[in-house]
């Protein structure tokens, strides 16, 4: 009896001990967290590997592994490749990219709108580059906002008072779409130094995803980037940060740029790699039978598109708008903006692609 007596309480000693440490977790009060010190890691997500352990199978750089198709895919050793499938999941966001309903009008500032310039246009771009800074914000979100407001405004006259707004509201849809702990209205309303109100801004993002019909998940530039910078890396016998900060620079130059709206995201993203590559190397052909393959496009499609890069490049073309210049000259970036490419792309390197 003196051992189940003892037995029993321990039984309840460890039970009260438990309910004790549940209701001190419970009457913990929990920390706020500043929205400005949230951090946005690239490798959230990532499978913390075993220590002490050997991988059964190392990664090993630029391994290919043939389709049915014919065509190889990268890196079949990593699962968020998803290199089983990756070759139908952007078959699929390519044929999604030229859906009418997803794309802009590309000249809706001559035909829709009557006071909205793209000086304008390009100004206020350039300034939620800056919001974009100031809260942190993945750039997917950036991209998807100067979609939304593109969209829009092919559709919907506005007077260049509202621009300000429309470009607010499109980013807090994009925000929630995007991210993790998205600002909230009143932090938009607070970066316009109150020009608006926050029913203005509700009614506002309202008016968007009525406009757009809810269809709010666009492939953007940064969707093929990606892509076409793992072929292009595979050149290199490591990770070429320099030419993977270089493409995301010249990508958000080009969001600057109303000319860019005619193009499909996909064809920018694949000149943005084209105009990468000879800025690191201008003596070799950038663009190559991999790139062509992966890509869909040859070196003369992306021509009309590289030449308004390289003048963005060059300041050529919108040197008055500095946020991107700015951002890119921090040495996270690897002062990627600083970077000078000749005057001048030989007319050659538009011809046919080499075979490699």
């Amino acid at each position: 009896m003196g051992d189940s007596e003892n037995c029993g309480r321990v039984t309840r000693l460890a039970k009260k001990r438990a309910a004790e440490a549940m209701a001190e977790q419970q009457e913990r009060p929990k920390k706020r967290v500043v929205l400005g010190e949230i951090q946005n890691f690239a490798n959230v997500g990532e499978v913390q590997k075993p220590k002490g352990k050997k991988q059964l199978k190392r990664k090993v750089k630029g391994d290919v592994t043939s389709k049915s198709d014919g065509k190889k895919e990268l890196n079949v050793d990593d699962p968020q490749m998803c290199s089983a499938y990756v070759s139908d999941i952007y078959d699929y966001l390519r044929k999604m990219e030229i859906e009418d309903k997803r794309r802009p009008l590309p000249d809706y500032l001559e035909t829709v709108q009557k006071d909205v310039s793209a000086t304008m246009r390009g100004i206020l771009v350039d300034w939620l580059v800056e919001v974009a800074e100031e809260y942190k914000l993945l750039s997917d979100t950036l991209y998807l906002t100067v979609a939304y407001l593109d969209r829009f405004l092919s559709m919907n006259v506005i007077s260049r008072q509202k621009l300000q707004l429309l470009g607010v509201s499109s980013m807090l849809i994009a925000a929630k779409y995007e991210e993790i702990s998205p600002p909230h209205v009143e932090d938009f309303c607070y970066i316009t130094d109150n020009t608006y109100t926050k029913e203005e801004v509700v009614k506002m993002e309202a008016d968007v995803l009525k406009s757009l019909k809810f269809e709010m998940g666009n492939p953007t530039v940064k969707t093929f980037l990606r892509r076409f910078t793992g072929v292009a890396q595979e050149d290199y016998k490591s990770p070429n940060l320099q030419l993977e900060f270089l493409g995301y620079y010249l990508l958000e130059l080009s969001i600057l740029d109303y000319c860019c709206v005619k193009f499909l995201p996909s064809l920018v993203a694949a000149s943005v790699v084209f105009l990468s590559r000879f800025t690191l190397q201008p003596n070799a052909h950038p663009w190559s039978a991999a790139l062509q393959q992966y890509s869909g496009y040859k070196a003369a499609d992306l021509k009309e598109c590289v030449l308004i890069l390289h003048d963005l490049q060059l300041s050529r073309r919108g040197g008055s708008l500095m946020a991107v210049r700015d951002k890119y000259k921090q040495h996270k970036f690897k002062c990627v903006s600083t970077l000078t490419a000749p005057v001048e792309i030989p007319a050659s390197f538009f011809e046919d692609t080499r075979q490699s």
